[in-house]
């Protein structure tokens, strides 16, 4: 009997070691890293570990920006002004090479809207066209808008360029202007917004499109009258 119970507590002594260092072994499997596929690992002295993914992701697609292809020599030269409104009218850096336009849009955007003004502290839109077209243009406009509609030369949506008003019915007539710039975008003094840069092809807009202008001297417009 005693060699039978000493044989049972061998066993139970046996089963327990082997618990145990299994336990143990499963404690230490657990703490080597495992490798997904596609996930790997990346340590350095100098950055903490990081997930690399090898699988190719999809992402949006993004409109592409006319600057993309500057060369760098070329970028020095640039003004971030330049880049900007580049951006701004969706154009080729290249064209937005009047600076002192923009640097006149720099100076007034946002400036709110107030009937009659002609300052910052609030401008309508035909101060703002006369006032830009003196300073950048060394045109001096009528003050109205149904003037500055009057001695411009009628021309096609399709022939306008940077510096060309453009005419509006908002309340009976010629009533808003704006200059134009490109791409079917102009920079004007609105009701809502103050100065600010919008496209012909708001809806708003382009209900209430009167015709673009440009402007011709007084000796210009006496030939033309007499024709």
């Amino acid at each position: 009997m005693p060699f039978f119970k000493c044989n049972i507590l061998f066993l139970l002594f046996s089963l327990t070691a082997i618990h145990l260092f299994a336990q143990k072994n499963k404690s230490s499997n657990s703490s080597t890293p495992h490798f997904i596929e596609g996930i790997e690992l990346s340590r350095n002295e100098n950055k903490a570990s990081s997930i690399i993914i090898k699988d190719e992701w999809t992402y949006p697609i993004q409109k592409k920006q006319k600057t993309e292809n500057i060369k760098p020599d070329e970028a020095e030269q640039l003004s971030q002004l330049q880049i900007k409104y580049a951006q701004l009218l969706d154009v080729e850096i290249e064209k937005t090479n009047n600076k002192p336009l923009y640097e006149f849009i720099e100076d007034w955007m946002d400036t709110r809207y107030r009937f009659g003004g002609s300052t910052k502290s609030g401008i309508d839109c035909s101060g703002f066209s006369s006032m830009l077209c003196k300073e950048v243009y060394k045109i001096n406009l009528p003050r109205m808008a149904s003037e500055q509609y009057k001695v411009c030369e009628k021309i096609n949506k399709e022939n306008m360029s940077e510096g060309d008003l453009v005419f509006f019915n908002t309340r009976g007539g010629v009533s808003h202007v704006g200059v134009y710039l490109m791409n079917n975008y102009f920079i004007h003094s609105s009701t809502k917004e103050g100065v600010v840069i919008s496209s012909l092809n708001e809806e708003y807009y382009h209900n209430r499109f009167i015709g673009a202008g440009r402007y011709i001297t007084p000796e210009q417009q006496k030939l033309v009258q007499q024709d």
